[in-house]
């Protein structure tokens, strides 16, 4: 099975190009960009028809928190289904017997959409499947392709504890996110490993932060082992 993983294109996503063989097609959220869910509504809608043309059998979409008018339901999921996208909001999906599963869910900065505050965001990751084998969630693992500047410029890894947690003790064969994109010094973007895990991780972001009137990367492509 081939996976063609993209994430925060923020309404660049016509500026990519569909790698051949895909299997599966995953966009781990950000797909949209203005906050007001009013005029994200337009943004959002104009992604979901390019993504249902993608001459892909399978397309699986977990919101990001600039995805604002599905959260406030401007954009509904039945719609999204009925283009033939599957839209992962704490659910699953088995796809030739590999498990799937995603969450939109990334600890608390600003009023945006899909923020739970950190100290309780871990009851999220409770619902997730044991047996999982490709996780997606909008946002990373603290220590996982998360390395940015804050506000005061200063480096920190800005990924969720708690994930990572549930990461390290269940072992997905990929978990695949977005939301920290890399920097013009910082490469998060890309797939790796972490030290005694199996788990290979794909931050699937296209855009630089600095740089967000153009694409930066292609997005990630994995391979997974059908199991029929």
């Amino acid at each position: 099975m081939k996976i063609w993983h993209v994430s925060d294109t923020h309404t660049l996503h016509d500026r990519l190009t569909l790698p051949e063989g895909v299997d599966v097609v995953v966009h781990s959220g950000d797909a949209s960009n203005r906050r007001d869910p009013l005029l994200n509504e337009a943004e959002l809608r104009k992604f979901l028809w390019w993504f249902a043309a993608l001459p892909v059998k399978h397309k699986l979409f977990v919101p990001g928190n600039h995805d604002t008018s599905l959260e406030s339901r401007l954009v509904r999921p039945k719609e999204i289904e009925g283009l033939g996208i599957t839209l992962l909001v704490d659910d699953g999906v088995t796809i030739d017997g590999v498990n799937f599963w995603g969450s939109p869910w990334v600890p608390r900065y600003g009023d945006w959409s899909w923020m739970v505050k950190r100290e309780t965001i871990g009851r999220k990751w409770e619902h997730i499947p044991g047996n999982t084998d490709v996780l997606i969630t909008h946002g990373p693992p603290f220590g996982a392709l998360d390395s940015t500047y804050s506000r005061s410029n200063s480096y920190e890894l800005v990924g969720c504890r708690a994930l990572q947690k549930w990461v390290a003790r269940n072992e997905p064969s990929y978990h695949l996110f977005g939301h920290v994109h890399s920097t013009k010094d910082i490469r998060n973007a890309g797939t790796r490993t972490i030290g005694g895990l199996r788990t290979v991780f794909s931050n699937g972001s296209v855009c630089d932060d600095g740089v967000m009137n153009d694409t930066t990367s292609r997005g990630n492509i994995l391979e997974v082992a059908s199991r029929r």
